[in-house]
């Protein structure tokens, strides 16, 4: 497989990010253990999750992917072969926010300990943090990657302005450099990022690995009708697309699958990986099944005509 490195950082990771929100959600603990002895067996090895899920879910209060990973870890003892990432900032409770020296010192050790490892491959800024000097949350990196906790960092659902102004600091003042950006990235989720942010990305060399990916499943192709929706997890987050802009890009892609004997899910996910400015998309995936398409998607080099019959449908409105 071919590796790609994370924008200037001394992380080789493969052509897909496993998005582990899934765990302690939709994914019980023995599914997500099956889930990343599938994802490791099929030669990837890059784990996203943050601090933060699921919180969402009722009756949890946030750690539980992690949590789980940990385990996996512990049980697996394979901490070496794995490129891990998580992410702090968002609100794990009152007072526990954000991206303040003292908050991302507790944040840190928490993560850990919940991951049952000594250290983290890319620790990400979940969101920015417009109350805190960027230089404070630089400086609380370097410590972290002084201390051997950390080794690479990155940054999540920030703008164009805030990541060009952290970049900024960290060269003026030599502190740790965002590697990577992970924005909302998807074939019907388009306008976020194209435009100055991914110039940004593509200028300084940022990595970039999207979220939502396949838009909840929408791009999957599963949801055709209001009714598929109904009663399903993401049932409300694919509603918005539910209309003849969404579902002429699910005719696209069921046209260039059909040409590549694939999966519509597969095409929006090769769609990604053959973007310049992206890294390696972050997928998620609930059962076997689910993974074994997605980890197929990585084989799929799409040509000129079926990118832009893509992208004539995908182009934002």
């Amino acid at each position: 497989m071919q590796k790609r490195r994370l924008g200037q950082s001394s992380l080789e990771v493969p052509p897909i990010t496993f998005g582990c929100n899934v765990f302690g959600w939709t994914a019980d603990e023995k599914t997500s253990f099956a889930l990343l002895d599938a994802w490791l067996d099929a030669g990837f090895n890059f784990l996203d999750t943050a601090d933060v899920y699921s919180r969402w879910v009722p009756g949890n209060t946030g750690g539980e992917s992690e949590t789980i990973i940990g385990r996996w870890l512990k049980a697996r003892g394979n901490r070496d072969k794995l490129i891990l990432a998580t992410k702090l900032g968002i609100e794990m409770a009152p007072g526990k926010k954000g991206l303040s020296r003292r908050y991302m010192q507790e944040a840190v050790e928490a993560s850990l300990r919940r991951l049952q490892t000594d250290y983290i491959d890319l620790y990400q800024s979940h969101r920015d943090d417009p109350d805190t000097p960027i230089e404070e949350t630089l400086s609380a990196y370097a410590d972290l990657i002084k201390a051997g906790k950390v080794r690479e960092i990155g940054a999540s659902n920030f703008t164009a302005d805030r990541l060009a102004e952290s970049l900024k600091v960290s060269t003026e003042k030599g502190l740790p450099r965002y590697q990577s950006l992970q924005p909302q990235y998807s074939l019907v989720e388009r306008g976020e990022f194209e435009g100055p942010l991914e110039d940004l990305c593509l200028r300084e060399k940022v990595g970039v690995i999207g979220y939502y990916s396949l838009a909840s499943g929408f791009l999957s192709g599963k949801y055709r009708s209001k009714a598929d929706a109904e009663g399903k997890a993401r049932g409300s987050r694919v509603e918005k697309y539910l209309n003849d802009y969404g579902f002429g890009v699910i005719k696209a892609l069921d046209e260039v699958a059909h040409r590549y004997e694939a999966k519509p899910g597969q095409i929006a996910i090769a769609w990604l990986i053959a973007r310049p400015s992206v890294t390696a998309p972050i997928v998620s995936a609930t059962n076997l099944e689910q993974l074994a398409e997605l980890v197929g998607a990585a084989t799929i080099e799409l040509d000129a005509d079926s990118i832009a019959k893509i992208d004539a449908a995908s182009k934002p409105r």
